[in-house]
């Protein structure tokens, strides 16, 4: 029998369950946790709430609802709202991940006495020794298709030591399995792709209740083609969505991606798809834990990764172009065996 106590994040998702049993198989003493971060009306976190207990009470565990509102307001909320305002495209996940999750609640973890914190991540910890150290990474998981490692990035390798990701070593489809064969309430619950912690999130209403409507113009080639309502409605590669003028509609226009946002004179730059492709990425506040060989970078959450050429100061050059690198978005790197040697924060080119 295993002594470790272990506080499992639980989001009422399958994944998070099926972690729970894991550990428990595993002979762990666990203990479930329900984040309470965002309740305002159109989500769905009572019912989160009420399938993450229904779980519990199936497991056998002990059960805490943890309100973290008021902190997730002032550390993510606030982001969220602050770089779109800015002209900037947020990242709500990754500060989520890094403040709240593996943030607060790791915290909590560690003042009531608990050994581990685990999530429901598909993600790896992998230990690297060297010569004088031994050290612990983040690692891309045995399902690549679910990898979340991008989210993960911020996560400090300090805390990485006690922290569980037992979804690391299987497939989503043993997942769906798993919990079918438990009996678990959840088990053919969808997966959430909304915003973290907030979860199916209308991003333009949203803005447009908090930022309102700030008219400008929309450039092609130099000209006025159109108007937008708002910076915050678009971010880099976004194709459409802005008011065309009616002398516009009839030409032969292509299809148009927005590739710049200036926000001192509110004006929505348009163009063709290649003209949102780069192979230079500008960076700030890039952070390389590790100096390695062949690096590879990712852009977006599951976006291709990209080899890179040369990485000095702020400036990584690209084997290829990518397309969209939205001001705001991190920028990870990644080893050969899949490791995150570090990142950064997409800065303007």
């Amino acid at each position: 029998m295993n002594s470790k106590k272990v506080l499992v994040g639980m989001s009422g998702g399958v994944d998070s369950s099926v972690a729970a049993s894991m550990l428990i198989e595993q002979g762990y003493e666990v203990h479930g946790v329900f984040v309470e971060a965002y309740n305002e009306p159109g989500c769905r976190t009572d019912q989160d709430k009420k399938d993450a207990l229904q779980v519990a009470l199936k497991l056998g565990i002990p059960f805490t609802v943890l309100d973290l509102r008021k902190e997730y307001k002032e550390r993510v909320v606030k982001y969220f709202i602050d770089e779109y305002s800015r002209g900037r495209t947020p990242n709500p996940d990754i500060v989520c991940n890094r403040d709240v999750k593996f943030g607060l609640l790791y915290g909590y973890m560690q003042q009531n006495g608990f050994d581990y914190l685990a999530t429901g991540h598909y993600a790896r910890v992998s230990v690297q020794r060297t010569a004088d150290s031994v050290q612990n990474v983040l690692q891309r998981p045995l399902d690549l298709s679910k990898d979340q490692t991008y989210f993960l990035w911020q996560v400090s390798r300090e805390k990485l030591n006690k922290i569980l990701w037992p979804l690391g070593d299987v497939k989503k489809s043993w997942v769906r399995q798993r919990a079918h064969e438990l009996g678990l309430p959840n088990a053919d619950k969808p997966d959430s792709m909304g915003v973290c912690m907030i979860g199916e999130l209308n991003v333009s209403d949203f803005l447009k209740d908090k930022l309102g409507i700030k008219q400008g113009k929309v450039i092609w080639r130099g000209r006025v083609v159109g108007s937008h309502d708002g910076l915050w409605f678009y971010t880099i590669g976004s194709r459409g969505g802005w008011k065309v003028n009616p002398g516009e509609q009839n030409t032969s226009m292509p299809p148009l991606y927005v590739i710049r946002k200036d926000t001192e004179s509110n004006v929505l730059e348009v163009g063709e798809r290649v003209e949102a492709m780069s192979n230079i990425i500008q960076i700030s506040k890039l952070e390389i834990r590790k100096r390695v060989g062949k690096l590879w970078v990712r852009v977006r959450n599951l976006g291709e990764l990209t080899a890179v050429i040369q990485l000095s100061g702020d400036t990584a050059k690209l084997e290829q172009p990518i397309f969209a690198l939205a001001p705001g978005q991190s920028a990870v790197f990644y080893d050969e065996s899949g490791c995150v040697v570090g990142g950064g924060i997409i800065a303007e080119s």
